[in-house]
């Protein structure tokens, strides 16, 4: 008997920021995994900010989401059926399945998930994707050294959280910035920041370069890049020589349109940012996690730990319910989350 499932797929390209109307949520049926796939339950959606540039026809690292077709995410899952003899019924695992109740992908798409170190949907956030971001882009492109001043851009999303832990670890004085006096707390009291600037108390570059001045006296060594905005602008003025930027993302941008490469407001600073890098002899680095993920076992060895023993703090922000997806995505980002984005699909009967 067919395995009756849902999904939500994409309806329309955005005009600026997402609605309800550019996506659609569908009944269809799971169809049976040939050779070498798995098929399985969705328990658990993660809701990312790369998503928003999936749902542009504009030319990218990535391809982006056909009209009509289920928007692309990624899920932790149990297996219910699988024609590899890698995955198991009942395991747990990780793969772009999409938004959707269930899906079907190539077994060699599929790790199984970290279930060793922490609750399955640690695997979507911590101990996945944004967690490893936040892991190889400061350590293998921050090169951080002890003492060094980090800030850290949208410093209590998933990736900013695994930052800026990871700094203080390393001995660095860290700054995050957030949004709301909450969110700040969060980092200082929860997290081990030092110091955490919040950028919407601010009311622009000028009010927010005052603030991080004030929170970065000895200037800023590394800034871990995540959101664009009046945040970059007002970094680029106190960046020491030789300071390096991780480039991760630029989520002030993403509802520009043409993935962030619409016309932005106000005066055009890249003269001013370009002289900046050049006369600092700053190292601005952009990458993308997937060119990279063979190093996620080592990532796993050493962070998994950390997380286990509670070195490593985490929040989640849950919605539940596939339908609820696109509500908590457009609300993501907007920064309405607290936390990892994470959307229950499915109680796991295991």
């Amino acid at each position: 008997m067919p395995t009756p499932m849902e999904r939500i797929v994409l309806a329309g390209r955005p005009q600026g920021s997402p609605t309800e109307a550019d996506f659609r949520h569908e009944h269809t049926e799971l169809r049976d995994p040939a050779e070498k796939e798995v098929a399985v339950e969705t328990l658990y959606l993660s809701l990312d900010p790369y998503m928003r540039g999936r749902m542009d026809d504009a030319k990218s690292y990535a391809k982006p989401v056909d009209i009509g077709a289920t928007m692309e995410g990624g899920t932790v899952g149990r297996v219910i059926a699988t024609g590899s003899d890698r995955f198991a019924v009942g395991d747990l695992v990780v793969g772009q399945f999409g938004w959707a109740t269930h899906g079907v992908l190539p077994a060699n798409q599929v790790r199984k998930a970290a279930t060793d170190y922490a609750p399955p949907s640690a695997s979507l956030g911590v101990l996945g994707m944004p967690g490893f971001t936040g892991w190889y882009g400061l350590t293998e492109l921050g090169r951080p050294k002890k003492g060094e001043t980090l800030v850290v851009g949208a410093a209590t999303g998933p990736v900013g959280q695994m930052v800026g832990q990871l700094g203080k670890a390393l001995g660095m004085y860290v700054v995050g910035v957030a949004g709301g006096a909450d969110k700040c707390r969060f980092a200082v009291e929860e997290l081990g920041f030092d110091m955490c600037v919040d950028h919407r108390a601010q009311a622009d570059t000028q009010a927010m370069r005052v603030a991080l001045a004030e929170a970065c006296p000895d200037g800023i060594d590394v800034y871990y890049e995540n959101v664009g905005g009046k945040v970059l602008e007002a970094v680029m003025g106190l960046m020491n020589p030789f300071g390096r930027i991780p480039v991760c993302g630029m989520v002030a941008y993403y509802n520009l349109g043409g993935l962030g490469m619409g016309d932005a407001p106000g005066p055009n600073l890249l003269p001013r940012m370009w002289r900046t890098i050049l006369v600092n002899k700053l190292n601005v680095h952009g990458f993308i996690i997937m060119d990279h993920w063979e190093r996620y076992g080592d990532f796993l060895a050493e962070v998994g730990p950390m997380v286990k023993d509670g070195r490593i703090k985490y929040r989640e922000d849950i919605t539940e319910g596939l339908a609820n997806a696109p509500a908590a995505f457009m609300a993501m980002l907007k920064g309405e989350n607290f936390g990892k984005t994470v959307v229950q699909v499915a109680e796991d009967a295991a």
